[in-house]
Order: C-alpha cells, then structure tokens, then sequence
C-alpha cells in the first residue's frame, strides 16, 4: 500500500513539472524576429516589440468613439492641408513631393469604375507650384504615385486627381513596378477583407537628398506606408518602410512598428486615437494580426 501511495506521488510530481514548464515555455517563446539584411535603417528598432495577436490586437468596444479624418497625421508648423478627391496631402516645397498623403479606404472603392488618364500635371493647388513633367523627363526615374491610382478607379475625378505632380516621387523603375507594386496590391486586398482601413503613405525626406530636374526634386531612399483597421470591436496598425530600389524580399521582412515610421519620418500618425490604444498599436508589430507570415 504505502509502495503504491509513493509511486503515485512521484507520478503526481512529474505531472505537476512538466505543467509548469510548459506554462514557462509557452510564455516566453514570441520574443525575436528576423530582419533581413537591407543595410537600411528600415529594420526593426531596438524599442519595437514582436507581438502576438492577443497583444496587438485591440478589443476597442468600451472605449470606441467616433473620430472624424482618423487619417491625418498631426499637423506641424505652418502646415497646410491640400485636399483632392479621395485624398488630401502635405506638400514639401522643399523636396518637390508630398510629405505625406493620406486617405480613408473602403471596399466599396476597391470596384473599379474608372481607367487609367495618365494625366500628369502640376498640382494647382500648390501655390508655391509642384514638380512638372520637365523634372522628370530623361531622368531615368519613374513618375511613382504614392497614392496608387489603382486605390481611386473609384471614380473618374479621383482617377484624374491621382495624376498631380503631387502625388509623385522618383522612383526606380524596379522598385515602382516591383515591391512597391506588390504593396500597393495588397494594401487594396486587406480594404476588401476589413471594409475600411486608413492609410498614410509617403516618401521618408530628409537633408542633402540627391535630386532631378530643375525643380530639383529629391530622389528619396526610402518609402513608407502606414494602415490602421479601426472598428468598435477590433483596432490594428501596419508600418512598412521600403528601400527605392529593386528587392526579392516578400513583404513581410518590411514590416515595422508604427513608431519605428514616426522616428524615421518625423511625423505623428493616427494621433488622434485615445491614447491607450494609440500607443500599444503603435508600438508593436504583429505579422499575424495582417495575414502576413
């Protein structure tokens, strides 16, 4: 009796520390993340933080409010916005680009009802005055939209407008017809999958940038778009940041916090959401959460 008491408390002991290991392991097993090797400052910084789903995304029903242009980033300076249909945008005179354009995407515009103009021309809402077809021609660089005209075939006016020397930036010819492509597909994929998304895109501007034309249009390094899922019931976020050129990378390996894009870009996205969600959003990345391992 007492030989069988004895073994079934060694057995009760294993069972009891297999349990805890296990509850070990499990928690601390999401903890690194592989980037590739770019030689870009794209990677993931030191402060952002892998997450899984159940981190990252956010069950916003007790504190979701209503929030008009949840798009915009913060306005800095003298700032001013320039609004288009389907679109609005900062301009950097400086640069010659948008400094960000930013638009709410929905399902319903992902139906196509307009084609392609190819309407290139200044922007005469700019007063300072846009790039111009000048700038661009026998540079070498394609004329990239950073608002796709793929994400306005919703209607003919905003088809039209996505044509603005505004929405343009020298790109490779292999980084707009390749990675860049890929991205601006399945941005449109996840507008179908989620009803609507938020989405800021732009060019990363900086100092001494090379330049086209005599305009002098910077040729920026590095690309960035930022999208935000915001529902009563659920909010995630997204940031990517591509090198101008060529890659064979899937797009996964240019996935970075939000915050990882404001320290690159200088500027404040979604800051108009409640601070508690803000900041756990943007501060995590999580693959998963978009599709997307």
């Amino acid at each position: 009796m007492k030989k069988t008491i004895v073994i079934l408390s060694i057995i009760l002991v294993v069972i009891l520390l297999s349990f805890v290991w296990s509850a070990f392991y499990n928690h601390t097993d999401n903890t690194t993340i592989e980037i590739p090797n770019q030689n870009t400052s794209s990677a993931l910084s030191a402060n952002d933080t892998l997450a899984t789903t159940k981190d990252t995304i956010i069950a916003t029903s007790s504190s979701f409010i209503i929030i008009d242009l949840l798009e915009l980033p913060n306005l800095v300076d003298d700032e001013v916005i320039i609004e288009h249909t389907g679109f609005r945008l900062v301009y950097s005179e400086t640069h010659e680009q948008a400094k960000w354009i930013a638009y709410e995407f929905t399902k319903a515009e992902t139906i196509k009802k307009a084609d392609r103009t190819d309407d290139f021309r200044p922007d005469p809402k700019v007063l300072t005055g846009s790039a111009t077809s000048t700038d661009y021609k026998g540079s070498g660089f394609d004329r990239g939209h950073l608002a796709p005209a793929g994400d306005l075939s919703w209607s003919a006016d905003a088809m039209s407008c996505s044509f603005f020397y505004s929405n343009m930036s020298p790109q490779t010819p292999s980084f707009n017809r390749g990675i860049w492509k890929k991205l601006e597909e399945q941005v449109r994929d996840w507008a179908k999958l989620y009803d609507t998304i938020y989405v800021v895109t732009g060019p990363v501007l900086e100092d001494s940038l090379p330049t086209i034309g005599e305009n002098k249009v910077s040729i920026p390094k590095y690309y960035y778009k930022v999208i935000l899922e915001y529902k009563s019931n659920v909010t995630k976020a997204i940031g990517f940041i591509l090198p101008n050129k060529k890659s064979s990378f899937p797009l996964n390996k240019f996935i970075v916090s939000i915050d990882s894009v404001e320290q690159m870009t200088g500027i404040d996205f979604f800051h108009q959401l409640p601070d508690s969600i803000e900041n756990k959003i943007e501060k995590s990345v999580c693959n998963a959460c978009w599709g997307m391992n």
